[in-house]
């Protein structure tokens, strides 16, 4: 990326987003003293390292299939974009919302339950850097046209896969937030 230029506004817009749902999880984790994000608050739930560890894993796996799907659609002639970026859904941006419904993580990308807060919290940033660097590197291309097929949310663009993230990491921080009051 060349540093001289503005980014298009659809890379602009979805970098925003992520940052916004990166403060809000940032403020929630602390809210967890540092000596209890070890530990998990119930029977069959993560503890605060454990959802970290989580979202680092799901960024890398969604980051890693966009990157494929980009390599794939430049090979074929990946043009510059040309049109308004589209959001997610309002009803899968409501759905990712509601923590009423739990959903289970498929076993891929289950904690391993073995990383300290300090390292947590590192492979959250460090699988954001990675999604940013390819957004950024990417910039300027039509990746509005870029979709995958996710097996629960249907076909999204390269765009609304991270809108996506940041949902879900809206969602978890909200978890971390209930650990915080001892919910």
């Amino acid at each position: 990326m060349n540093s001289d230029r503005q980014l298009h506004p659809n890379v602009s817009d979805v970098l925003a987003e992520l940052d916004q749902a990166r403060d809000v999880l940032r403020d929630a984790v602390d809210a967890v003293p540092d000596a209890d994000r070890a530990t998990r608050p119930g029977e069959g739930r993560w503890s605060v390292n454990e959802v970290l560890e989580h979202l680092s894993m799901v960024e890398r796996r969604f980051t890693g299939l966009l990157a494929m799907r980009i390599q794939e659609a430049k090979a074929t002639g990946l043009g510059a974009e040309q049109n308004a970026r589209v959001p997610i859904p309002p009803e899968l941006k409501t759905m990712l919302g509601d923590r009423a419904n739990r959903r289970n993580a498929p076993e891929a990308v289950h904690p391993s339950g073995t990383l300290d807060s300090i390292t947590a919290w590192r492979a959250v940033e460090d699988a954001r850097a990675q999604l940013r660097e390819l957004l950024c590197s990417n910039d300027g291309l039509a990746l509005g046209t870029v979709v995958h097929q996710h097996p629960v949310f249907g076909t999204l663009s390269v765009y609304q896969f991270a809108e996506l993230i940041a949902n879900h990491e809206r969602r978890h921080a909200n978890q971390i937030a209930g650990t915080a009051r001892g919910e």
